[in-house]
């Protein structure tokens, strides 16, 4: 670093010259501040935040609670809501062979427990399997009254493949046929058992009547 002398009207007068640094030579730099306990785990909560899905394949928690889906009528409605709720999910269809045993026993099921073990209910239509479930959402809301249905009926939705709803692909890779034939959803009225924190606990096949559920059921009231 280069230094300068310089004469000051006093150093004129006999005294000693000062030695004047150059300006940059006077700024002092600031040590870095080291990143508090407090601030890095906030950093870290930020990270994780950010790296939570909204609606994606999988769902954080590994709950049914971080998913949407649109009712009969179109309206969003966010899964949350059955927080606390032993559920059923279950895909169905108008036109199957397993629909008349179906509706009527989820609807035997449905009031005999929803109000006293808060069983919720929630029926997916769903046209994937031998085009089964053709008609629009007026219809198929006018084709389950004729089983008092009043358990929660969605928009009809894709449960296979690339544009399968993300609570279905959620719902497969938590849950694979319970037959060992892969994580894809066979046929019409498939369930899924949810429990009382929105996970899925238990699967069954298209062939199960819902009325067989009730010990399953039991273990998770």
């Amino acid at each position: 670093m280069s230094q300068r002398v310089t004469r000051s009207a006093a150093a004129a007068g006999g005294k000693k010259p000062t030695l004047e640094l150059p300006m940059e030579a006077k700024k002092v730099s600031k040590p870095k501040k080291t990143p508090t306990a407090k601030a890095t785990k906030k950093a870290e909560e930020t990270q994780k935040t950010a790296a939570i899905p909204e609606n994606g394949d999988k769902a954080a928690d590994d709950s049914i609670y971080a998913f949407t889906a649109n009712d009969i009528k179109g309206t969003p409605v966010s899964l949350d809501k059955y927080k606390g709720h032993v559920c059923i999910i279950v895909n169905v269809a108008s036109r199957c062979g397993h629909t008349k045993i179906n509706y009527q026993q989820l609807v035997d099921l449905y009031e005999k427990y929803a109000d006293d073990k808060g069983l919720k209910i929630l029926a997916f239509p769903c046209n994937q399997f031998g085009a089964q479930e053709p008609g629009t959402p007026e219809a198929i809301c006018k084709f389950v009254e004729k089983y008092n249905v009043k358990f929660d009926m969605f928009e009809k939705i894709n449960v296979n493949g690339p544009n399968a709803h993300p609570l279905y692909k959620f719902l497969s890779s938590k849950l694979p046929d319970p037959k060992g034939k892969g994580d894809k959803i066979k046929w019409n009225f498939t369930k899924f058992i949810i429990d009382v924190d929105g996970k899925p606990v238990e699967r069954f096949t298209p062939a199960t009547k819902p009325i067989t559920l009730v010990e399953t059921l039991n273990k998770y009231w």
